[in-house]
């Protein structure tokens, strides 16, 4: 067994990622290139180190670095100047997490058969998680309703309406296509499977659209990019919001409001999301928004079938 270079790895990886895309699916594309920049940034980092120690730098296409120089003092060090550089922990640790697909189990086995000995990724620490979904105030709600309220139909509009009425993410917005728009028994309904989930879950959201709304999607396609969701990113802010995605507070208000209104169920259904992960990031079941309640009153009397 040889100990092969980062360089090497990256090779076998983008290669051994084809085939196992082939068999289940995953990693998918967008894993592959996230891998890749995590290694190249990782990498820039080391050649940095070797110049401020008076070595000279490795050109990109030189065999460098071996894969067991990667041990927890280095990550610690990367890690603690990336906190240093202004990079932030979320952020940081999303790097590192890049890094370690390249150590991914599943990889074990195409490292064995090219005969090199891959060490395990250092245990550096548990992923790192956003804050609970907070509810926001009656007073920020309001302010949400007003904006959309007044936008004009445009890019902007169609972003927003697809946020905040069906709580689609950023990517999933900007894959639409009509074909994805269906009627069934004399309804329209939006039918789409979630990109970030259609490995995991798989689930399809079909959800209905309201007919006073359909007459304004019907009548007017917008395409969004990148820019469209930066201006709905710096709406939110001026709104009040400061998460780390502003228009995703358009998404957790739908999701939200669906929960608060229909349950745990219909969340799931408008989001494609697990209940769990609802629970966590796109509702607040910490503030109850229902009245008086006695359990006791809903228990049926003595005699009664319930």
């Amino acid at each position: 067994m040889t100990t092969p270079t980062l360089n090497r790895m990256v090779k076998a990886y983008v290669e051994s990622a084809m085939v196992e895309r082939l068999k289940c699916g995953r990693p998918g594309k967008s894993t592959v290139r996230n891998t890749l920049c995590g290694v190249r940034r990782f990498v820039r980092y080391l050649n940095e180190r070797r110049e401020k120690l008076g070595y000279e730098r490795i050109g990109p296409g030189e065999d460098f670095p071996l894969v067991s120089i990667v041990k927890p003092p280095l990550v610690h060090h990367y890690l603690a100047d990336l906190l240093k550089s202004g990079v932030r922990p979320i952020t940081a640790v999303s790097y590192l997490n890049q890094l370690r697909q390249l150590f991914a189990r599943w990889m074990r086995p195409y490292y064995e058969d090219r005969g090199w000995k891959v060490p395990p990724f250092p245990s550096f620490c548990g992923r790192r998680t956003s804050p609970r979904y907070v509810r926001p105030s009656s007073e920020q709600l309001a302010k949400v309703k007003a904006w959309y309220q007044s936008l004009q139909p445009g890019s902007l509009w169609f972003a927003a309406t697809m946020m905040l009425e069906f709580a689609m993410r950023n990517g999933d917005i900007m894959r639409l296509r009509r074909e994805n728009f269906i009627e069934s028994g004399g309804r329209m309904f939006l039918n789409y499977t979630p990109h970030k989930t259609k490995h995991s879950s798989g689930r399809m959201v079909k959800w209905p659209i309201h007919p006073a709304l359909w007459e304004r999607l019907r009548d007017g396609w917008f395409g969004c990019d990148r820019h469209t969701f930066d201006e709905v990113n710096r709406a939110m802010r001026g709104i009040g919001f400061v998460g780390t995605k502003g228009a995703y507070e358009l998404r957790k208000i739908c999701i939200d409001h669906v929960y608060q209104k229909f349950g745990a169920e219909m969340a799931t259904s408008i989001s494609g999301d697990d209940i769990r992960t609802i629970i966590r990031y796109y509702a607040d079941p910490m503030q109850p928004n229902m009245g008086d309640v006695r359990i006791l009153d809903l228990l049926p009397a003595a005699g009664v079938p319930s």
